[in-house]
């Protein structure tokens, strides 16, 4: 994984660090509940992230310890929290303040980054969802702002389903993709390829394009 090791935010979460080429973004990663900054998939998207110019931050939401206890890796609150506390921090870095900031969310990491872009006090210039659960947002997701985009694998039709509904109640700009003949993990030939496809267009049209007030 290119980067730095860092220790994010009051709490030391530890993360992997790539900053942006100059005027792009910074993405943010909220992993689902059994994955962490360690997560092959989502560092297979941030790398392919760094090679259009993006800023990365892989970091685990939860200490050592919290981890151990399982309820707090379905906490979407305290996840949120985590989250939000990572964007802070990166917004008080005199080399990264200035950067847009998006958010990708996987799994249950999904419903933490919605819910972090309806709270935050800055703004957030776009979320992506990867076989996410958006739902658990719930009442948070008529307040997201931020442009959404649905990543979800044609063959992985509960969490769709659930998707599609989860689409109706965003207010923002939004877009539901669908990744033919995936399932939940995207382990299908060529199916990860695809995420990454869409994540990196929707987030350079956002990221790469909006300025910071």
């Amino acid at each position: 994984m290119v980067g730095r090791e860092v220790a994010v935010g009051p709490f030391g979460l530890g993360g992997y660090l790539v900053a942006p080429q100059a005027g792009r973004g910074m993405v943010l990663f909220a992993h689902g509940s059994s994955s962490g900054r360690e997560s092959p998939r989502n560092q297979f998207v941030a790398r392919a992230l760094q090679k259009s110019g993006l800023g990365t931050l892989l970091l685990d939401l939860l200490t050592h310890a919290e981890a151990q206890d399982r309820a707090n890796v379905f906490d979407i609150g305290l996840l949120a929290d985590r989250l939000r506390a990572a964007t802070d921090w990166l917004g008080r870095r005199e080399d990264l303040h200035k950067a847009p900031i998006g958010y990708f969310g996987a799994s249950t990491g999904a419903g933490a980054a919605l819910v972090a872009a309806a709270n935050s006090p800055q703004p957030i210039r776009a979320v992506v969802s990867r076989g996410g659960r958006p739902d658990l947002a719930g009442d948070r997701l008529r307040r997201v702002n931020a442009p959404t985009l649905l990543i979800v694998g044609g063959a992985d039709t509960e969490v769709l389903a659930l998707n599609r509904r989860a689409l109706e109640r965003l207010p923002s700009e939004k877009q539901l993709s669908i990744v033919p003949g995936a399932t939940h993990l995207f382990e299908e030939r060529g199916t990860l390829d695809q995420v990454v496809d869409l994540a990196s267009r929707w987030f350079e049209r956002h990221l790469t394009q909006a300025r910071p007030s």
